[in-house]
């Protein structure tokens, strides 16, 4: 796996547009090469912050928006529609927006959807959606994504990858179903550090003094139980985006900017 680099920007505006310039460059980098880009989005203040960038940003149409794949990293569990899905809230900041197939739109199961409430069919049904789309040199039962996003949470966690719980112990599997999140809502999916560690590229935002904490502990060398983030790495690169205030209680040492 990839050693971390970090970019630290003045503040989270800053942060949120130069990501979604870094992400318009990868997308069309990736299209050119192979004619198709794969990207797992994320939600949060910081995931959707970065959407709304690139919403406004007028290089989002270098993009060939039908020829792009969309996952998720993990989802809340509730009804479709439901304004709390990361999904509904990425089709508001900028999906409805752009002319995205909805075909290449891989939505993670809703809680009112083919397998009614039952989290672990849900998962199941995902990871193989994943694995149907992986072909033959990613090597793997998911796609070798161009670049998968994640936001950082104060405790740590990622996707839905909290300290200590289950999911972050799963090696095999690469989605599952979340029960007793202790955040609100308590159920969920998630890709797992399995799944993430298949992509090209991991970018780990966070922007705010309550991820400082997080971001340093993920950055000194904890463990991956201890601190999911720590274990989210890319195969080529691992970056950490972060504003001034997350970055504030890391050592001057490792602020070195990673290149372009």
């Amino acid at each position: 796996m990839s050693t971390p680099q970090l970019v630290v920007h003045h503040d989270k505006e800053l942060m949120a547009q130069a990501a979604a310039a870094r992400l318009i460059t990868k997308v069309v980098d990736a299209q050119a090469s192979r004619g198709y880009a794969s990207v797992v989005l994320t939600g949060g203040r910081n995931g959707n912050g970065l959407l709304a960038a690139l919403a406004a940003a007028p290089a989002r149409d270098a993009i060939d928006w039908a020829r792009l794949d969309l996952w998720w990293g993990d989802e809340r569990f509730l009804p479709e529609g439901d304004p709390e899905r990361n999904v509904t809230q990425a089709r508001e900041a900028l999906l409805d927006s752009v002319p995205v197939d909805p075909k290449r739109v891989h939505a993670m199961p809703a809680s009112d959807g083919p397998w009614g409430t039952d989290v672990d069919a849900a998962a199941a049904a995902y990871a193989e959606e994943l694995a149907r789309a992986a072909v033959p040199e990613n090597h793997g039962p998911v796609p070798t994504f161009d670049v998968l996003m994640l936001g950082v949470g104060p405790d740590t966690h990622v996707a839905s990858l909290f300290p200590e719980l289950p999911a972050v112990r799963e090696t095999e599997r690469t989605v599952v179903g979340v029960h007793g999140a202790p955040k609100p809502p308590p159920t969920r999916v998630t890709l797992t550090l399995p799944a993430i560690r298949a992509a090209r590229e991991v970018w780990l935002l966070a922007a705010g003094e309550d991820k400082a904490g997080a971001a340093a502990i993920a950055l000194s060398g904890a463990g991956e139980i201890q601190a999911p983030a720590a274990g989210a790495r890319g195969r080529s690169r691992t970056l950490w985006l972060l504003d001034a205030a997350a970055a504030s209680q890391l050592p001057r040492s490792l602020y070195p900017p990673a290149s372009p």
